[in-house]
C-alpha cells in the first residue's frame, strides 16, 4: 500500500491559497489592524498553534500507547490511497484495514464489505450496527451486478395513523424501532457470494468490542453532540460513560463486552438474533420499554434480492440501488446534468445555478419513490420509474431549468411533502479479481431509537421515522405521501444510493456511495461531476464544498469554502443562501470512493467530514 499525501491533496485546499479573504467560512472581511494589532495577532496565532501540536502529541501517545493488539487503533491524516490489488473505503480508519486483511487472506469484496461494516458499527455505533438494515450492491467480476436489500420493515402490529398525536415517538424510544435485518442481508450476502468463513469476518470486531479499543475522534465528537442524552440513559451510559457517569474522554478505552458475545453467538448461528437467546432479549426490551416488536416479528424478517437500476453518463455504465433506495434520483440528476457539459466552462456561477435548479427537480421526484410492494399500481409505478431515469424525461426537465432566476416549491412540482431522513455509514470496495460492494447501512438518525438491549450490547434503530404521518399540509408542508404511510411488514424510503461504475468496455471503474440522509444524491453527484467533469482525483473530488437544496425549506445550503463572487451571483438570481461549516455534522454528506485505472491503479478515498480514512494494497 502506498499513500500519497502532501498539502496540495491533504484536507481543503481553499485554506491554501493566497486570496483567502475571497474564500467562505475562514475568515470574515475586516478593516486591516495597525502593525501594533498585527503583532499581537501574531503572539495569539502562535500560542494557538503550539497549543494545538501539544494536543495532538499527547493525543497520539493516548492512541498509540494504549492498545498493545497488532491492529492497534491509530489516528492519520486523511489520504488518497494508492493501491495495485484492492482497497477498502470506510469511515474507521481500522475497519478500513481489517477489510484489506481479509482480501489479503484470499477472500473477496464480500467478505471484506462484511468485516469492515460489522467493525464500523462496532466502534461508530451511533451511526450503524445490527440493530439497523440497509443496502449492499454487488458487482461479480464478470459484470453480473444484484443488490441485497436488508431495509427495515414496520413490525406487524403498526398502525398507519400511530404516530399522529405525538411525532416524536417515531424519532426516539421503543416505538420508533423497525425490525432489524442487517445480519440476515449480510448472511445472505455471504452465503451467495462470500470466500472466507463467515465466522473469520467477525473476528476483528469481537475482538476489539472485547478488549477495547481507544475512542477515537469521530466517535467522541458524536458522543460530545448527544452528551446529555447519554449519560441520561442507563444503558448507554454503562459503555460510553466512564465510572462517575460522566461521558468518557478522546482515546479513553471503550469495551463493548456484551456486545462481543452477541458477536459470537452470531458467528456460530445467524438465527440465534432472528429466533434464538438473543431474539428473546431484544423482544424483552423493546416490550419492556413499550414497543411492538415481537418474535414473530424478527422470525419472519428476510432480506430481498432486487435487480439494480442502469443508466448512462459519458458513456459509462451506472449501477445503482432501486426503490426503496433513491439511486433512481442519481439517475436523474446525472441524466439532467450530462448535456450541461460542465467541463467546458468550469466552476462558473452559471453551472451551479444549473445545479441547484437540478437538486429542486430530484428532491421533488424522489417524493414519488417508496417501497415498490406496497403501490396499489405497481405497473404505473413501476413505468414512471423507467421514465424519471430516462434521458428524454431529463430533455424535458432541462428545457424548464433557468439560468437567471430560481422558483418556489410548487414550480417543480413535487407530488407529496419531502422527508428527510439521517445518519447512515458507507463502505466501498474492490478486490483482486474487480468484484466490487458499495453498500450504505444505518440506525437513522445519530444513536437510532436511542434504546439499547444491555444483555446484548444491540443499540436499535428509529427506521420508523422514515414513514411519512398521515397529517394535513401546512404553509410549509406539503402533503405526505400516501404510498410511505407506515403498513405491518412494509419498508420506509431511503435517500441511499450505493453506486458501481463501469467503463464502456465492461471492465470495473468505480464504486462509490455517501452517508446523510437526503443529501446522500447531491453529494455522490457532485463527486462523480468533480471527478469527470473536473479531472480531481477521488480525494479532491470527495473533498471539495458542495451544496445542497431541500426544496423545502426554501433555502440553497452552501459549505464554507466557495468563492464570495460565485455565491453572491446565486443570491442575485434569487436564492436564500445559507452557509454552514464544512464541518457541520448537522448538515454534512460523507462519501466513499474506490476507483480503478485501466492501467489497474487504484485509488481509494474516505470523507474527512466523518474523518474517514481508506486502506489499499
Amino acid at each position: 500500500m502506498t499513500t500519497y499525501q502532501s498539502i496540495e491533496e491533504g484536507l481543503p485546499r481553499y485554506a491554501n491559497n493566497s486570496d483567502d479573504d475571497d474564500k467562505i467560512g475562514l475568515l470574515s472581511r475586516i478593516k486591516r489592524p495597525s502593525q501594533f494589532w498585527k503583532n499581537i495577532l501574531k503572539i495569539i496565532v502562535g500560542v494557538a498553534c503550539i497549543s494545538v501540536v501539544l494536543w495532538f502529541s499527547l493525543s497520539y501517545f493516548i492512541f498509540f500507547d494504549e492498545v498493545e493488539h497488532e491492529n492497534e487503533f491509530d489516528w492519520a491524516d486523511p489520504n488518497l490511497i494508492i493501491a495495485k490489488t484492492g482497497a477498502v473505503a470506510s469511515e474507521v480508519v481500522n475497519c478500513s484495514r481489517f477489510g484489506v486483511e481479509v482480501l489479503k487472506e484470499g477472500g473477496n469484496a464480500v467478505d471484506a464489505a462484511i468485516t469492515t461494516h460489522i467493525c464500523v458499527g462496532t466502534v461508530n455505533a451511533f451511526a450503524a450496527g445490527i440493530g439497523g438494515g440497509g443496502f449492499m450492491l454487488i458487482r461479480l467480476p464478470n459484470g453480473f451486478a444484484e443488490v441485497v436489500d436488508f431495509r427495515e420493515v414496520a413490525p406487524l402490529a403498526v398502525k398507519e395513523d400511530m404516530f399522529v398525536k405525538d411525532h416524536l415517538k417515531a424519532k426516539v424510544g421503543p416505538l420508533s424501532i423497525a425490525v432489524p435485518g442487517e445480519l440476515r442481508g449480510l448472511k445472505l450476502a455471504h452465503e451467495r457470494h462470500g470466500k472466507l468463513p463467515w465466522k473469520r469476518l467477525l473476528e476483528p470486531s469481537i475482538r476489539i468490542s472485547r478488549e477495547g479499543f481507544p475512542i477515537p475522534l469521530e466517535l467522541f465528537v458524536t458522543m460530545r453532540m448527544y452528551t446529555y442524552k447519554i449519560e441520561h440513559n442507563k444503558e448507554l451510559c454503562e459503555i460510553f460513560c466512564d465510572s462517575d457517569g460522566k461521558l468518557k474522554k478522546l482515546g479513553d478505552i471503550m469495551y463493548r463486552t456484551n456486545y462481543s458475545r452477541t458477536l459470537e453467538k452470531v458467528s456460530e448461528d445467524v438465527n440465534e438474533f432472528f429466533e434464538g437467546s438473543i431474539a428473546r432479549s431484544i423482544v424483552d426490551t423493546i416490550q419492556g420499554k413499550g414497543g411492538l416488536i415481537t418474535m414473530e416479528d424478527l422470525a419472519s424478517y428476510r432480506p430481498t434480492i432486487r435487480e439494480p437500476l442502469i443508466g448512462y453518463y459519458q458513456g459509462k455504465k451506472i449501477i445503482t440501488s432501486p426503490e426503496p433506495g433513491s439511486g433512481a434520483i442519481l439517475l436523474f440528476l446525472l441524466n439532467v446534468l450530462e448535456e450541461y457539459k460542465f467541463h467546458e466552462n468550469g466552476r462558473t456561477s452559471l453551472n451551479y445555478q444549473r445545479l441547484a435548479e437540478s437538486l429542486k427537480y430530484a428532491i421533488a421526484r424522489r417524493t414519488e419513490l417508496g417501497d415498490p410492494a406496497f403501490f396499489k399500481n405497481q405497473t404505473a409505478h413501476t413505468e414512471r420509474i423507467k421514465e424519471i431515469i430516462s434521458k428524454e424525461y431529463a430533455e424535458r426537465i432541462r428545457a424548464n431549468i433557468t439560468d437567471k432566476r430560481t422558483w418556489i416549491p410548487d414550480h417543480y412540482d413535487p407530488e407529496y411533502a419531502t422527508l428527510e431522513d439521517h445518519g447512515t455509514t458507507h463502505i466501498s470496495v474492490v478486490d483482486a479479481d474487480e468484484m466490487a460492494v458499495s453498500m450504505t447501512a444505518t440506525l437513522n438518525h445519530f444513536w437510532g431509537s436511542q434504546v439499547m438491549d444491555s444483555n446484548t450490547g444491540i443499540l436499535f434503530n428509529d427506521q420508523m421515522d422514515d414513514f411519512a404521518i398521515p397529517i394535513p399540509p401546512t404553509i410549509e408542508r406539503f402533503w405526505p405521501a400516501p404510498h410511505n404511510f407506515p403498513a405491518p411488514g412494509k419498508k420506509p424510503m431511503s435517500s441511499t444510493s450505493p453506486t458501481i461504475i463501469e467503463r464502456p468496455d465492461g471492465r470495473f471503474e468505480m464504486a462509490v456511495g455517501a452517508s446523510g440522509g437526503t443529501r446522500i444524491m447531491s453529494a455522490v453527484t457532485q463527486t462523480l461531476l468533480n471527478i469527470y467533469e473536473f479531472d480531481m482525483n477521488v480525494l479532491e473530488a470527495i473533498d471539495h464544498p458542495r451544496l445542497y437544496h431541500p426544496l423545502l425549506p426554501n433555502e440553497l445550503f452552501i459549505e464554507s469554502g466557495f468563492p464570495y463572487d460565485l455565491v453572491d451571483d446565486l443570491i442575485k438570481i434569487g436564492h436564500v443562501v445559507k452557509i454552514h461549516s464544512i464541518y457541520n455534522r448537522g448538515y454534512g454528506c460523507q462519501v466513499q470512493c474506490v476507483r480503478k485505472f485501466v492501467n489497474g491503479t487504484i485509488h481509494a478515498a474516505s470523507d474527512f467530514r466523518k474523518n474517514g480514512i481508506a486502506a489499499g494494497y
